[in-house]
């Protein structure tokens, strides 16, 4: 299949195998080569998203059943469309509605189903933080009964171990109650307890996803055997592995499942950090939240981002930079959040300490385990029996910088030392754990704390990039696509997911606030006469301005923009938090928000008007670049038209099918005509996509051009000058009137194109 484009669906919310047979003509239309799906293995109830499998054994009746993918996938075939896959091997729900978490409660460490759980037994009974209130008070209140095997409490019915409730029946009081509970597998808690009580192994905070333990041959078997299936029938042609940082050992994990599907291409969600290259793993690439960030940067004017840096800090009195911010949340998401991951760490550093004869205290070691995590600049390291030189390295800065924030830096070198060298069992199960645990504070900490409080341009606060690094320099993007190339062909090229905090549209109307900040100047300082100013932090403003930007005009702006800034004042966790929300404080953001929409309706103020006509030419702009560079481009539903969207659940509602024709020289019509333009071209000459060099240039000017080319065939892209004022949406910065999008029939015989560092 040649690697044109896929297109990513998002099931539920209304989606299902039915209702996207609908939309294969429109997509292959397009001119895609894949068709790029969320989960679809039984789900909770209800799921929005497929990623909380209670059952993966079988395909989700609510999405069709096997029945209906097996429709679905044949449809595509018949259409040219391979089938990308996207799997969750790294958790399961955590619930009453999973039948193997029901074995596990009934039967506890002797259930045929416990070896798939990443439980801690050694701690006791399985913790359940499902109560609202503490069981003993329930049964009190008549709130705890036996029926049917089980224990009703609260709403819940827990399977009850086999004879353990011989002669009890019906209401429990609380003695009686607490005395059947002790002779189960379980212990119930109230829901605060998760905190630091836990006993499984979760996904980042969410208690309610348990890890699944695929390092286990026998697991990966029983947890993969639909998954096999449907590719050894030719259901599916590719995968794409959710949260693979996860895994106790990625490397074992890829490679096994390579083994087991010897061909198949495989994508891995991987957050990789500026300057991180993908470890040597047998995949044909990342899923592109890489390559979205330096598309962003590309785009981004360093001019701007001063001004607009200017203008922050003056506004919020804030200093400092982001990973500054990053260390602080870091600290914090481990003393809250992840408190019961860092109270497992300690006893698993008490434990190696102890193989080895090595006394040291427990507060010594939690002071040593937060500073070293604190310090560690990645989402992980990939150390199984050995590190490598980089795995090591990382460690040891990492143990180096966190010296000056601890009493004894003797510890921390000998933390960071024995998860390198791994030598005994003790520091083997430290080491696991350890990496498992520094990904998901980064993605708590540097995505869903410090991105929600470092406002400054929220272009940059995107999964994968780095708020402190919003540009770069033309040589150096020509060297990033040129690792590409040679590294990842095939990697994806995302604009956006159902995870980015803002769709690719959405972004590139912030981007132009680079381009034209005294636009932006302008419409905060008159946003400051609002009503209700006064009464928001300005930091909050800043971000919430920014965010209305983003989705100003499109259909239910205000109750979206609304329910967004909710959600980002409890991700920051500064006066409002999910376990703790202060809803005074949330409704006068949204309601200053509400104000500034209705403002910018009444008035149409020309600043406005600007920005969002330099953001639709910089959306083209960025369609271009992801068509064009090394990779195949990813398109999120419904993106090739205008997609306007914040993060989820914002980016997962469904797309809003069937759509009408656009309007002629709207975004919607141009990104429409330029993306299926671009995907022709890129069916019409694969080699030249797939293995074709490249050029970059830049120029004083702001003026750009983006070359393929391989031997008698070339394609150019040409960005031209941005015009200091903007009359018509297009003006100057027309991208389509500057892009050859004819494959030239004289060779060009220069072998490369000189990359001029960016003014």
């Amino acid at each position: 299949m040649t690697d044109v484009a896929s297109y990513r669906v998002q099931f539920r919310a209304g989606m299902d195998f039915a209702a996207l047979e609908e939309r294969l003509d429109a997509i292959a239309g397009l001119g895609a080569s894949h068709l790029y799906l969320s989960p679809i293995l039984t789900a909770t109830p209800g799921s929005t998203h497929g990623y909380d499998v209670t059952d993966p054994t079988g395909i989700d009746p609510a999405l069709g059943g096997r029945e209906g993918f097996e429709r679905l996938s044949r449809a595509a075939a018949a259409r040219g469309l391979d089938v990308i896959l996207d799997i969750v091997p790294n958790h399961m729900a955590f619930g009453l509605e999973s039948p193997w978490i029901l074995d596990v409660l009934r039967h506890g460490p002797e259930s045929p189903r416990a070896r798939i759980f990443d439980i801690d037994w050694s701690a006791g009974p399985l913790a359940l933080p499902w109560l609202t209130r503490p069981l003993a008070e329930a049964a009190a209140a008549g709130g705890a009964s036996v029926a049917d095997g089980r224990l009703h409490v609260d709403g819940l019915a827990l399977p009850l171990a086999p004879g353990s409730a011989a002669g009890v029946h019906g209401r429990l009081g609380a003695e009686a109650a607490l005395a059947l509970e002790a002779r189960q597998h379980w212990r119930l808690l109230p829901w605060p307890m998760e905190r630091d009580s836990i006993t499984h192994r979760r996904f980042f905070s969410i208690t309610g996803l348990i890890g699944v333990r695929v390092e286990d041959p026998e697991v990966f078997e029983t947890v993969h055997a639909v998954v096999i299936d449907l590719a050894e029938a030719g259901l599916i042609q590719g995968l794409r592995v959710d949260h693979v940082d996860g895994l106790a050992d990625p490397a074992a994990y890829l490679e096994r499942l390579a083994a087991r599907l010897p061909g198949l291409p495989v994508w891995v969600e991987k957050i990789l950090v500026t300057g991180e290259a993908l470890p040597d793993w047998p995949v044909a690439g990342t899923t592109g939240y890489e390559m979205a960030a330096l598309i962003g940067r590309m785009l981004t004017e360093p001019a701007g981002v001063a001004a607009l840096d200017a203008l922050w800090r003056g506004a919020t009195g804030i200093e400092g930079d982001f990973h500054a911010a990053v260390a602080e949340a870091k600290r914090e998401v481990l003393t809250d959040e992840l408190a019961a991951e860092l109270n497992r760490l300690r006893e698993l550093a008490a434990a190696a300490a102890e193989a080895t004869g090595r006394p040291v205290g427990p507060e010594m070691l939690r002071e040593a385990i937060t500073e070293l995590v604190v310090a560690f600049p990645r989402y992980r390291s990939y150390i199984s029996d050995r590190a490598s030189a980089e795995d090591a390295s990382l460690w040891r800065g990492a143990a180096a910088r966190a010296a000056a924030n601890v009493r004894s830096a003797e510890v921390v070198d000998w933390l960071a030392e024995t998860v390198i060298a791994a030598e005994t069992p003790e520091a083997r199960r430290l080491a696991e754990r350890l990496q498992q645990i520094t990904g998901a504070l980064l993605a708590k900490a540097h995505e869903d704390t410090a991105g929600f409080r470092f406002n400054r341009y929220l272009a940059a606060n995107e999964v994968g990039a780095d708020p402190d690094l919003p540009t770069v320099a033309g040589a150096a993007a020509q060297a990033a696509l040129a690792e590409r190339l040679v590294r990842h062909p095939r990697a994806l090229n995302a604009g956006s997911s159902h995870d980015t905090k803002r769709s690719e549209d959405s972004r590139a109307r912030i981007v132009a606030t680079s381009h034209a900040p005294e636009a932006f100047a302008a419409l905060w300082q008159a946003s400051t006469q609002l009503p209700g100013t006064e009464a928001v932090d300005p930091n909050r403003r800043f971000y919430a301005l920014q965010s209305a930007l983003a989705i100003h005009g499109e259909a239910e702006a205000a109750e979206r923009l609304g329910a967004h800034l909710v959600k980002a004042m409890r991700e920051e966790k500064v006066v409002s938090y999910w376990t703790a929300p202060d809803e005074d404080a949330e409704r006068r953001l949204v309601d200053w928000a509400e104000a500034l929409l209705d403002d910018w309706d009444a008035r149409r103020p020309a600043p406005l008007l600007r920005l969002v006509r330099i953001g639709a030419a910089l959306s083209l702009r960025e369609v271009v670049l992801r068509c064009l560079a090394p990779g195949m481009p990813d398109i999120y539903q419904d993106g090739e038209r205008a997609l306007l969207q914040l993060t989820d659940p914002d980016n997962r509602r469904r797309a809003p099918w069937p759509r009408p024709e656009p309007a002629p020289d709207t975004l919607d019509a141009r990104k429409l005509s330029l993306l299926t333009t671009l995907l022709r071209l890129r069916r019409a000459d694969p080699g030249l996509f797939a293995d074709g060099a490249f050029a970059w240039e830049t120029g004083r000017d702001g003026s750009a051009r983006l070359v393929r080319f391989a031997g008698a065939r070339r394609v150019e892209a040409a960005f031209l000058r941005a015009p200091p004022e903007e009359e018509a949406l297009w003006s100057d910065w027309d991208v389509e009137a500057g892009l050859a999008l004819a494959l030239r029939a004289q060779p060009d015989t220069r072998k490369t194109l000189p990359a001029r560092a960016a003014g």
